[in-house]
């Protein structure tokens, strides 16, 4: 992700400095200030004013979308909030009138694009507490936004990631290959081969009809819903691309796929999926198959993102545990 000479820590320096003097891009109250709360593909920034202000800024990761990528994901989150059914955080132009601004950090030798969303309140799902009406709630989520997609007329040009078996398992996969993941074990790497090559396999044979396969957002988890006074809105739609309509599901338990508590609330996904949309047994049956191929590009996001603080945190168990699920997915299918 860093592509200076700086560590990691000198890098966030630089780009908190870059978010403050970017915030004359748009009209802000007096005072405003930019603070850094979280790093993933991107780095997020509260910006807080002293007369209570505040929204959230984006600052985009160098050359992981483009200028076309970013305006087609502000067009689709946009005709969600006003057609789709599916509450969007509204974006915040700047004073030239583009929700996409960019600026330079000299010290970085790097153009950013950066994003302002406006602030809503509200709280996400705690993880202990009983999860099976959120996920009940994510599987209606998914499926209005599958129902819009099908149907949206998508700007021209269109461009978005791509989450398919390629981009996953390829030479040139979008998060790299989850065998450069960290404690990986000549056992473990055994196994996860096994269970790539019967994922290529069944989702080969699976296909990727218009049912089946299209614009989804990718990483529909609780933590990307937020409620507030009785109404949610699903943020974070920087992944969102065309890939099966089912690894929603799977992008929703990222991190947690050995909770005990998965096929209860598997059960309460797909219960609210087909309270909006169809879903056949055929969809459902693949699930699981969808659930192993996201963990394994998680486990290469891992490897590739090993600066990041929860990759840090989930890399001395993630593979271990990755051979255990892959073991039951493969015994499942015997």
């Amino acid at each position: 992700m860093v592509t200076t000479d700086f560590s990691y820590e000198e890098t966030m320096e630089h780009l908190s400095l870059l978010a403050n003097e970017s915030l004359e891009l748009w009209d802000l109250p007096a005072g405003s200030k930019a603070r850094l709360i979280n790093v993933s593909e991107n780095e997020t920034f509260l910006v807080e004013a002293p007369d209570g202000f505040k929204s959230i800024l984006r600052i985009h990761r160098e050359d992981y979308h483009t200028e076309t990528a970013i305006a087609c994901e502000h067009a689709w989150s946009r005709s969600l909030n006003e057609e789709g059914g599916v509450k969007t955080p509204n974006i915040l132009p700047g004073r030239n009138g583009s929700t996409i601004q960019s600026a330079t950090s000299t010290a970085l030798g790097q153009k950013r694009y950066l994003v302002m969303f406006e602030f809503v309140e509200g709280s996400e799902p705690d993880q202990q507490d009983d999860l099976t009406g959120g996920f009940e709630e994510l599987g209606e989520i998914a499926a209005k936004t599958h129902l819009h997609s099908i149907d949206w007329e998508r700007p021209e040009p269109f461009e978005r990631l791509v989450w398919d078996l390629d981009t996953v398992f390829g030479k040139e996969a979008t998060w790299g290959n989850w065998r450069d993941g960290p404690n990986i074990g000549q056992q473990t790497r055994e196994v996860l081969e096994k269970v790539e090559a019967t994922v290529i396999e069944r989702l080969t044979r699976y296909g990727r009809g218009t049912d089946r396969f299209g614009l989804i957002h990718a990483d529909m988890r609780l933590a990307n819903l937020l409620i507030t006074k009785g109404e949610t809105r699903l943020i974070d739609f920087d992944d969102c691309g065309l890939g099966w309509l089912m690894y929603d599901f799977a992008a929703g338990i990222s991190f947690m796929e050995d909770d005990p508590r998965i096929p209860e609330l598997k059960q309460a996904w797909v219960r609210g999926y087909r309270s909006v949309r169809p879903l056949s047994e055929e969809d459902e049956a693949e699930i699981p198959t969808f659930v192993m191929m996201r963990r394994l590009a998680l486990l290469a996001w891992i490897g590739s993102h090993s600066e990041v603080d929860i990759a840090k945190e989930l890399a001395p168990t993630f593979a271990p545990v990755s051979e255990e699920l892959g073991r039951n997915y493969l015994a499942s299918l015997a």
